[in-house]
């Protein structure tokens, strides 16, 4: 296998005979069926639809293993374990596991079902990998790929602005979950303005404003050499190769497997 990267990340195992239902019940994706191999992006949603972790979920041979920021690992499995109630359900933090990231699939390998996105590992033994993130962050901004922790903070944003609901963290049909009102409603009547692009230019710096006309439409979210994730109002560019920052003349551009568009209200 090549060079594994490990992620500041953490896993979950949950298990028991009614760990499907609850997973599906409270999570934003689709579990009804088979995830295939790969892991699926999935977010927890508050009951005002903001996202309070968001995280990759794939199935085991006795359930589901989650991966989630470090940072969210207490308040996500205090969460739940409310919602679990009487049911058949385990939850575990699996402190023995490290999450890494690779480029190469391998048997131990779980592919993440986001393009371009390569593999997840999890592995008790992660004496060999790398702690330097850079090529894992450069992948996941060149395909505009929103973190928690990198380019938001929990209960910040709705599964639209980050693009979840066009990567399959978000399901439409599956009935009720925590926060599907607002989300569906965004969903229906068309709502969702604020939009992960790509920025391409010089000098960028995590944090500096996007500017069209001497006005703001975003901010740049992450960003690795001349590229980076701008989240911005698409309602507001009306020609995106006439941006700014820092006064410095920048292009933005709508991600590959976006179905958005500059200048949609």
């Amino acid at each position: 296998m090549g060079k594994i990267i490990k992620l500041d990340r953490c896993a979950v195992q949950i298990s028991g005979t009614d760990a499907q239902k609850l997973l599906h019940d409270t999570l934003t994706c689709n579990l009804s069926t088979p995830l295939e191999g790969k892991a699926r992006w999935f977010a927890l949603l508050a009951p005002q639809g903001k996202i309070l972790v968001e995280g990759l979920i794939s199935e085991t041979d006795d359930g589901f293993l989650l991966d989630i920021p470090i940072s969210e690992l207490e308040n996500f499995t205090k969460r739940m374990r409310l919602y679990k109630m009487r049911a058949d359900v385990t939850i575990t933090p699996r402190e023995d596991l490290s999450v890494g990231w690779t480029g190469e699939n391998s048997e131990l390998t779980v592919e993440d079902a986001r393009p371009s996105m390569g593999y997840r590992l999890y592995s008790s033994d992660s004496t060999s990998w790398s702690v330097d993130q850079q090529s894992y962050h450069h992948q996941r901004i060149s395909n505009s790929i929103m973190e928690m922790g990198g380019d938001f903070e929990a209960n910040g944003l709705f599964p639209h602005d980050i693009g979840m609901d066009q990567l399959g963290g978000v399901d439409f049909k599956k009935g009720c979950y925590i926060g599907q009102e607002v989300v569906s409603r965004m969903q229906h009547r068309g709502t969702a303005r604020k939009r992960p692009v790509m920025v391409t230019g010089e000098g960028l710096n995590t944090g500096d404003s996007v500017a069209l006309d001497d006005k703001s439409v975003g901010s740049i979210t992450s960003c690795a050499g001349k590229n980076g994730i701008a989240l911005v109002r698409l309602d507001k560019v009306s020609d995106p190769d006439a941006c700014t920052i820092n006064q410095q003349p920048v292009q933005l551009a709508v991600p590959a497997w976006a179905s958005y568009l500059f200048s949609d209200s």
